[in-house]
């Protein structure tokens, strides 16, 4: 089995120059690929992701140019380049050279020129979201809570429409969430929102949801032992930085947290090129700094080599680069932050008296490069500027479309191609809410039942008042009739009065005449 990846003689390409070669027990070290545009780095990545693949090792690299689809294909003798190809392999002794393919697998985030890659608003996490949102100190903050309180309700967050209904509850409930957590507010939370539809605008919904990528599906060889380039169309990704920088650096992290540890295995796992590199340290908070240093750091021991490509070798912070062990640096131009630049980069490189690192990185040539790699015992070799390599002079573009038509079948058990819808955050939320209206509504009108039958009460006492009242009434008038003399009472009484009368005028009458 080989342990080791053959890339050029130094010494000036002598044939008793000291052999370059990058060992594969040193390669979960990291490394790195820096040089200014044009001068060989993408074909650099090309020859050792190949290189890798062939021992076994499968890979993952961002096709940010469109020129590595060419992997998928074989060459021709027929070619134009081949006699050129043939006298570069006579020319550093490489006899064992073929035209070959190699099994690819091509990924999209916008599922378009390869399977679609998925992930979870969850397991994105509030800290990649907010750089992927380019949200400040506050509103990564109330984003937090928007998970905390979903991870406390057990509400899935698995795609946009899910984290939108979750503000959404938030700002509604945003009195109550700020005597809990901390300040809470409805215009922050709109922010978030509009930041939101920028990235979905950007491709974000494509990019969340489920099924969620499963790792294993790029960690796979094929029936001959080679191990799966996995190529991510990132040629339309590349319009919206940001994504592109805080996906990588997810998948990084979700190879992290769910791969076993390993040690150091023989040959690495997987290796992971990371292309523009830069993009990922452009003004980075402090909090996603420290997470990509520990990502770097610790993934070692998972098994997984990391390599950053990148123009200039100082767009890496120095506390990421101190853990790169291989370094193949491509020319930088005379201009470029020139002196500062170029002495740092000397330091960086175990010395060789024959080689003047910051005289020769401004001289060197299209494919040629200055090249330290640890050797077996883990110490990094002297630099080389090896004349007589496999890095080629002249990239070799492909055509995109040709290499993509031959694209593999999805080496899993599911269909990871077909979108699914499972209940979470934003129809649980939904139905929460349709409850609450549907509360409110019967309270309403349990409440207006409630009204019009103590309307009818009032009413019925009412009534039944007025009937007491007229009750009365009739009888006090009815006692009042039976107080009444009857007529023969009446004509008693008269007769009565009429005697009394007229006694009294006859007693009247004798008193007078007397």
């Amino acid at each position: 089995m080989a342990s080791e990846i053959y890339i050029g003689l130094g010494g000036g390409g002598t044939p008793d120059g000291p052999r370059q070669s990058l060992v594969l027990k040193r390669a979960n070290r990291h490394g790195l690929i820096a040089g200014a545009t044009g001068t060989g780095k993408t074909v650099t990545l090309q020859g050792l992701a190949e290189g890798f693949s062939a021992v076994g090792v499968p890979v993952f690299v961002a096709d940010v140019k469109g020129d590595l689809a060419g992997m998928a294909m074989a060459g021709s003798p027929t070619s134009k380049l081949h006699d050129i190809f043939a006298a570069r392999a006579a020319e550093i002794g490489d006899a064992d050279w073929a035209y070959r393919d190699n099994p690819v697998m091509f990924w999209d985030l916008f599922g378009e020129q390869g399977h679609p890659v998925r992930t979870t608003i969850s397991e994105m996490g509030p800290l990649l979201l907010a750089r992927l949102m380019g949200l400040n100190e506050v509103q990564e903050g109330v984003l937090a809570i928007a998970f905390r309180v979903a991870d406390e309700q057990n509400l899935l967050l698995l795609d946009m429409g899910d984290l939108q209904a979750m503000l959404s509850w938030c700002a509604e409930n945003a009195a109550e969430l700020t005597t809990k957590y901390g300040n809470v507010s409805k215009a922050t939370v709109g922010t978030i929102q509009r930041q939101l539809l920028t990235l979905e605008s950007q491709g974000g919904r494509n990019f969340f949801g489920e099924p969620a990528l499963d790792i294993m599906d790029m960690i796979r060889c094929d029936e001959q032992g080679r191990g799966y380039i996995n190529i991510l169309a990132a040629d339309k990704l590349m319009a919206s930085p940001k994504l592109y920088a805080t996906f990588l650096l997810w998948l990084l992290s979700e190879m992290f947290e769910t791969l076993p540890e390993v040690g150091d295995p023989d040959k690495p796992k997987l290796v992971f090129f990371f292309d523009e590199a830069h993009l990922l340290f452009d003004d980075p908070p402090p909090a996603l700094t420290d997470k990509i240093e520990q990502v770097v750091r610790l993934i070692r021991s998972k098994g997984i080599g990391v390599y950053f490509v990148t123009q200039n070798p100082i767009d890496v912070p120095d506390k990421v680069a101190g853990q790169l062990g291989n370094r193949v640096q491509h020319a930088l131009r005379a201009f470029t932050r020139a002196t500062s630049a170029r002495s740092r980069l000397a330091e960086t490189f175990r010395p060789n008296p024959k080689v003047d690192v910051a005289r020769e990185i401004t001289e060197l040539k299209v494919g040629e490069a200055l090249v330290s790699l640890l050797m077996p015992d883990g110490a990094p070799s002297p630099v080389e500027r090896p004349s007589s390599s496999r890095l080629a002079r002249e990239p070799v573009r492909s055509t995109p479309v040709s290499a993509r038509s031959s694209v593999r079948s999805r080496p899993s058990t599911t269909n990871g191609d077909t979108p699914v819808n499972r209940e979470s955050a934003e129809e649980l939320l939904a139905a929460k809410a349709e409850q609450a209206q549907a509360a409110a509504i019967e309270a309403k009108a349990q409440a207006e039942a409630d009204k019009q039958a103590a309307i009818a009460a009032k009413e019925a006492a009412r009534v039944k008042a007025a009937e007491e009242r007229e009750r009365l009434r009739l009888e006090r008038a009815a006692a009042r009739e039976a107080a009444k003399p009857s007529m023969t009472e009446k004509m008693v009484q008269s007769a009565a009065r009429s005697a009394a009368t007229s006694l009294g005028r006859q007693v009247a009458g004798k008193l007078d005449g007397s």
